[in-house]
């Protein structure tokens, strides 16, 4: 034994004699579990930026545009809201809806008899309850989510085309009540619309001075709709991107398989038809609130088609995507009736010749044809797909490996010596 004695090995973190010290590493610092701290990257995105700008533009428009874009803003909005709705469910579930116009009707209408007055007016006698109308709005929006319970046990059985028919049916019921029951609606001419009164604050035609411009209705409700919009996509989306959401998309993907494995299929059908009749019932209250006045005509089978445009053009079983084609489909006959001078084959209301919207139609027609056939995911995946691009990999930097240094030549792997073929074989 030798009595030279054993080196001590190096403490932990202590490097030993001889050896270099590793360079500094330019990994990000990590949080106090282990975690690297990548926040701060993902918010410097293109898309985030585009999102501050675009709050911010929205947040000031009122100070810069006239009445009229106001209004069409505020029915984009409103529609961008029921359009949510219908697309969580024929979107993401696949359940085919032709009645959302009848629980827009019941969201406004009902807005108007519990925050009305009753009164006669055009020869009705209208009943109204007179609640606060903060309290009036809420209540209409769960009076259309309950008309949807009355509808959903159909809704959690039936399915495809004999869903459309049966939610059809509800379009031909709505226009007949709501143009016979004149103590409710007003009949044919309707009945008007309370404004909204919150905190003291009432967002009606009087003006308020502010930084030198004078606020309306129009500008008021601007933000109530911002406000209403923002909830309801941040709601959508967190249902959408959570389990109710993937277990939506089951269903609609092979209801069977769903099934199978465990996801209660008509509950789930039910429960997303309600939801989507609160959304078009808040949408009916916004409309009511900008109209001023409700009428049952616009509440019919082409409302209802419109909508179905709107999801498809944007995309289905997309937030953003309704909010687009609700837009694209809201302020394309705005911009024709405010334009029908200057544009072709164009012209003004009554004399004539193309109305604008009978050429808003022609077009958002033709834009549905060309998204099913060009486009099946909608206006919204063309940013998508751009986004989701694979980068080129990245070579390892520093000076660039060659062929010969990334393989190792044949002559520098020592071979391993050959067993022997029988154990009296020599080495």
């Amino acid at each position: 034994m030798s009595d030279t004695p054993a080196e001590a090995a190096p403490a932990p973190g202590v490097l030993a004699p001889g050896v270099p010290a590793p360079e500094a590493s330019a990994a990000p610092a990590t949080a106090p579990g282990g975690r690297t701290e990548r926040l701060p990257d993902r918010l410097r995105t293109p898309r985030t930026y585009a999102v501050l700008i675009g709050s911010l533009l929205l947040l000031v428009l009122p100070f810069y545009l006239d009445r009229f874009w106001l209004q069409a803003g505020l029915f984009a909005m409103a529609a961008a809201i029921g359009a949510i709705g219908l697309n969580m469910l024929t979107g993401a579930t696949g359940q085919l809806s032709m009645g959302h116009a009848f629980f827009l009707a019941v969201g406004a209408y009902g807005y108007c008899v519990l925050a009305g007055e009753s009164s006669t007016e055009n020869g009705h006698t209208l009943t109204g309850l007179g609640l606060p109308t903060w309290l009036a709005a809420i209540l209409a929006v769960l009076l259309a989510g309950a008309a949807g319970g009355l509808f959903s046990p159909i809704a959690g059985r039936l399915r495809g085309a004999y869903l459309g028919i049966a939610t059809l049916a509800l379009i031909f019921i709505g226009q007949h009540v709501l143009f016979n029951a004149g103590s409710l609606t007003g009949g044919y001419n309707g009945r008007a619309v309370p404004p909204l009164s919150l905190f003291g604050f009432t967002f009606d035609d009087t003006e308020v001075v502010f930084a030198a411009v004078p606020f309306g209705s129009s500008e008021k409700l601007w933000y109530v709709g911002l406000a209403a919009l923002l909830l309801s996509a941040l709601f959508a989306r967190g249902v959408l991107r959570g389990r109710p959401g993937r277990a939506m998309n089951a269903i609609r993907d092979h209801r069977i398989a769903a099934g199978v494995m465990g996801v209660p299929v008509a509950r789930y059908r039910a429960g997303v038809f309600v939801l989507s009749s609160m959304y078009a019932g808040l949408a009916g209250v916004l409309l009511a609130l900008v109209f001023q006045r409700t009428v049952p005509e616009y509440f019919g089978m082409i409302l209802s088609l419109e909508y179905l445009a709107m999801i498809v053009i944007g995309g289905l079983g997309s937030v953003a995507g309704a909010a687009i084609g609700a837009a694209f489909v809201t302020l394309l006959p705005q911009v024709f009736t405010h334009y029908s001078d200057s544009l072709p084959l164009v012209s003004a209301p009554g004399t004539g010749g193309l109305a604008p919207g009978e050429a808003s139609r022609y077009l958002y027609g033709a834009a549905v044809v060309a998204v099913v056939l060009f486009l099946p995911g909608g206006l919204a995946r063309l940013g998508l797909a751009r986004a989701k691009k694979p980068a080129a990999p990245k070579g390892p930097k520093g000076p660039k490996a060659t062929k010969q240094s990334a393989v190792p030549a044949r002559s520098a792997v020592p071979k391993q010596s050959e067993a022997p073929k029988n154990q009296g074989e020599k080495s």
